[in-house]
């Protein structure tokens, strides 16, 4: 493990003593007399003392609660037995995002410190910056709450569901506002989305309302929205709890939708209870679910405070939207974008950041890579002094990345946060920290509170089976070995649990298996994710899985047997290619036309992301003894590597089909010529 070189430091942190985390660990260290002074012995403090750790944590971020605890969580519990935090204390999401006071800050009046009424709590902004709209705390409170008397009036209580098909906007994050604000559990979908997608969210949990814009912008187009209402109404009129769909206008004039059948206008939903109160902040538990995901601790680790000023790129349909929005808690004005970061230009986005003294940008490899190809610089495009922080997420960020961030791209005082966690935590297992520096290359180190181990993958595992620790440098599997409290409470339909344990719990006993190829650094302690343990799909970094590929063939494709779908990314790509591969029945022919309709398909039912870049024929698929389709064998194989098939497989001579395709850019040429 020595022989691993330390690589090149690009940045650290000019006075870490000043930082919030810094000072949250001096008060760590006064109150149970220990002398912690760097991350990596916080880290280790806030792993091994969890309940003690996260006593201070939560009496830290001062949040408005009702009630007491007895116990923070039991440690001694197993992580699959998914035990309790905070059993006693009852609270409110959108109280805390509306009035808490500022975390760390002396204790004042609700409303204060940084969430005054007549500061700028949200700025929206359109594609390409045309229209920017600022929306103050004290309206934010009124309209929230004005919407959630609405919500009331119209039979919305605590447990209820509400889902919203819309843009990231004011209007999106009011509805997420409302419904929280009587207990109730709030479910995201972007308008980009199929209509099969948004049903297959929606129908799993039942809303009783479902709020979608009218229209969507993107790529400098406005598309109707109508005929997808309609069908999404269609879809749900078996779901004896879906009450109906409000249309919430995207531009000034609300659009005539008097044809679509359950259906009401924003400004109607909230006529009829004009007169009604604005409700009490409905108390839940610690444990009740209030934010509904789909799968496939920021504020010690970035320092977000009062003046802070977020932007992060994302649609609502991500895990990402849902951090955009925490940054209220701390009282920070978030930067809501809505449309094509490329839009009408590349600098455009990158101006808007100067224009908006953005402090710290939320984006992905993908954008920085579009830069770098095309000459763009931001620090020479606008006035990036304000801006501090920049986090990458939702696939890997190279190490040519990281040195062009510094050398050419962006100030160098500014911290990139390359960070990875997943939907299922709605947060990170390693990120950025203002203690250490980074170097090029992986995570700064794992994030506080959250035990992080890395497992040998060679051990198969199995229920029961425990598995194994290796040494710092080692690459393996991403586990986490103890509860952590943003752990999902349960999953949707799963009154036994067998589908959360069969997740998380399977592989390897009593820990948490993530899905992630990891190594932790021997010197530096940087996390590196080496890409996924499984074969969960990720272009662009939007993450999905392929059984809603499979689910589009299967429904519409007759003549197509069976089929695989994998990500390609070998070292030298910037990004994971989708490659489909179908296999046909028997008498049935694969054609150029049938690619073309395969490709229709996706796109409608799913999205524009969701459609592969390659779409083959295959002889055969490999699957196990059992007859269970095995992906990742072949995304390693279409990404250049060399593979000794595991004895599980039926059938592994059919790996090697796939071998051909790791130079797919020879076939394409071959292929062209025909």
């Amino acid at each position: 493990m020595e022989s691993l070189s330390v690589p090149r430091k690009l940045w650290e942190h000019p006075n870490p003593k000043s930082t919030l985390m810094y000072k949250f660990m001096n008060s760590i260290n006064t109150s149970q007399n220990l002398q912690l002074d760097t991350f990596w012995e916080l880290y280790q403090y806030s792993i091994t003392h969890r309940a003690a750790f996260w006593d201070q944590a939560f009496q830290f971020l001062d949040l408005i609660y009702t009630g007491s605890y007895s116990q923070v969580v039991d440690e001694s519990a197993r992580i699959d037995a998914i035990p309790r935090w905070f059993n006693g204390v009852h609270l409110n999401f959108a109280e805390n995002l509306l009035y808490s006071r500022v975390p760390g800050a002396p204790s004042s009046q609700r409303g204060k410190n940084g969430k005054e009424d007549s500061k700028i709590a949200v700025t929206e902004v359109r594609e390409g910056a045309t229209e920017v709209r600022d929306v103050t705390w004290a309206q934010l409170r009124a309209e929230a709450g004005q919407l959630a008397a609405a919500m009331k009036a119209h039979g919305v209580g605590k447990g209820d569901r509400v889902v919203v098909v819309a843009s990231n906007s004011v209007d999106t994050l009011k509805v997420f506002l409302a419904c929280t604000w009587l207990g109730g559990l709030f479910s995201s979908s972007s308008t980009d989305m199929g209509v099969k997608g948004v049903l297959q969210r929606a129908l799993q949990v039942t809303p009783k309302f479902i709020f979608m814009d009218d229209f969507a912008i993107y790529n400098g187009k406005r598309v109707d929205l109508r005929l997808k209402m309609r069908e999404i109404v269609g879809g749900m009129k078996d779901v004896k709890e879906f009450e109906g769909m409000v249309s919430m206008p995207r531009f000034q004039e609300p659009v005539d939708i008097s044809s679509i059948p359950k259906t009401q206008t924003l400004s109607a939903f909230q006529d009829s209870s004009k007169s009604s109160p604005v409700p009490e902040f409905e108390q839940v538990a610690f444990h009740d679910p209030f934010f509904i995901a789909y799968s496939s601790g920021t504020l010690l680790h970035r320092g977000i405070n009062a003046e802070s000023v977020v932007l992060q790129y994302t649609t609502t349909g991500w895990i990402m939207y849902f951090s955009s929005v925490m940054n209220l808690l701390p009282g920070a004005r978030v930067v809501l974008y809505d449309g094509s970061p490329f839009i009408p230009d590349l600098t455009t986005f990158v101006k808007l950041l100067g224009d908006q003294g953005v402090t710290v940008l939320g984006t992905s490899p993908r954008w920085m890579h579009e830069l770098a190809t095309n000459g763009i610089n931001p620090r020479e495009v606008t006035d990036l002094s304000k801006l501090q922080v920049v986090s990458s997420t939702g696939m890997v960020l190279s190490d040519q990345q990281f040195e062009w961030f510094y050398d050419a791209g962006f100030p160098k005082h500014v911290h990139l946060a390359n960070i990875s966690g997943g939907t299922d935590l709605a947060g990170c297992f390693a990120q950025d920290n203002p203690l250490t520096p980074v170097y090029v290359g992986g995570t700064q180190g794992p994030s506080l509170g959250t035990p992080l181990a890395v497992y040998d993958s060679l051990i198969e595992g199995g229920k029961g089976v425990p598995g194994a620790a290796v040494e710092h440098g080692t690459p393996g599997e991403l586990i986490a070995p103890s509860a952590f409290p943003n752990m999902p409470v349960f999953f949707w339909n799963d009154p036994s649990g067998e589908r959360y344990f069969s997740a998380y719990f399977e592989k390897y006993d009593n820990v948490w298996t993530h899905g992630d190829f990891v190594m932790i650094h021997p010197v530096t302690k940087n996390v590196l994710f080496l890409g996924r343990a499984d074969g969960v799909l990720n272009p662009s970094g939007v993450r999905f899985g392929s059984a809603e590929i499979y689910s589009v063939i299967e429904a519409g494709f007759p003549m197509v047997a069976d089929s695989i779908c994998v990500g390609q990314r070998r070292p030298q790509d910037p990004d994971e290619s989708l490659m489909l591969f179908l296999m046909m029945k028997k008498g049935d022919k694969f054609t150029e036309r049938l690619v073309n309709d395969v490709k229709a398909a996706i796109r409608k039912e799913l999205s524009a992301r969701h459609v592969p870049k390659y779409v083959f024929e295959t002889p055969d698929i490999p699957t196990t003894v059992n007859l269970k389709k095995v992906e990742l064998p072949v995304k390693q194989i279409v990404s250049g590597k060399v593979i000794k098939p595991s004895g599980t497989l039926l059938n592994p001579e059919s790996l090697d089909y796939y071998y051909q395709f790791a130079k797919v850019e020879e076939l394409e040429q071959v292929k062209s010529k025909l």
